[in-house]
């Protein structure tokens, strides 16, 4: 991606931790640790400035988007409200919920995001995107579902937006090693049908974009060209 514009620039309230609590989970990329009532600080491993992200949460909440509440951001950390609730995933591996519903509630998700206008730019067809929206990253909670790790979030392609995340189930789909794939099949399919069917030229750049993240394991990116005809082909 290119360079968020703004970065190092973020003047709202700053992080400056020296203990944690206890770990709470680890992602890929992060690491999440209690922080006093009712907040978890959320650490990137591998460093960074999460001001951009912070922004843009802030951006999507204030039209009405559920994401966790930023409290502090600074360097590698945000400080962040914390949430109740299970993960879609947990809560489909569980037999909480049924894999349609799933699928239809990330459409929802999306269609709600991409409502929200762009922060940088009043460019025609450029709304907020979150580039990661899997059920993994969304929190089933009290107040309804809450979409977590904006990392990757920017202005950009609604588009690009769904074919990413239809490209992130297909994957899934296809690994026979997963204990979710024949679960997924079926929310792959309630996705698409509310999103509709992502354009090629949008496919082709999920599948880019997919393949030159960091965070993909070389058996995730061998899955990219099958998962890409499998979101073709539904």
């Amino acid at each position: 991606m290119e360079p968020h514009p703004g970065h190092g620039a973020e003047t709202r309230p700053s992080v400056a931790v020296v203990d944690t609590g206890p770990l709470l989970a680890s992602g890929r990329d992060a690491d999440v640790f209690e922080y006093g009532p009712g907040r978890v600080l959320r650490r990137y491993r591998r460093g960074g400035d999460t001001a951009h992200e912070a922004d843009v949460m802030r951006h999507v909440a204030a039209h009405g988007f559920p994401v966790p509440t930023v409290v502090a951001a600074g360097g590698p950390d945000l400080v962040l409200e914390r949430l109740d609730g299970p993960t879609a995933w947990h809560a489909l591996r569980d037999g909480l919920v049924e894999p349609e519903s799933v699928g239809a509630q990330l459409a929802d998700l999306h269609r709600r995001l991409h409502a929200v206008p762009a922060r940088t730019s009043p460019t025609p067809g450029r709304v907020v995107v979150h580039l990661d929206l899997h059920p993994d990253n969304v929190l089933l909670t009290t107040r309804g579902p809450v979409v977590v790790d904006w990392r990757n979030a920017d202005d950009g392609s609604a588009d690009v937006d769904v074919a990413l995340s239809a490209l992130i189930l297909a994957q899934v789909a296809l690994d026979t090693r997963h204990p979710l794939a024949p679960s997924v099949r079926p929310c792959l399919t309630a996705f698409l049908e509310r999103t509709g069917q992502p354009p090629a030229s949008a496919l082709t750049a999920a599948a880019a974009f997919r393949a030159a993240d960091p965070a993909v394991t070389p058996d995730e990116r061998a899955r990219i060209d099958r998962a890409t005809d499998l979101v073709a082909g539904s």
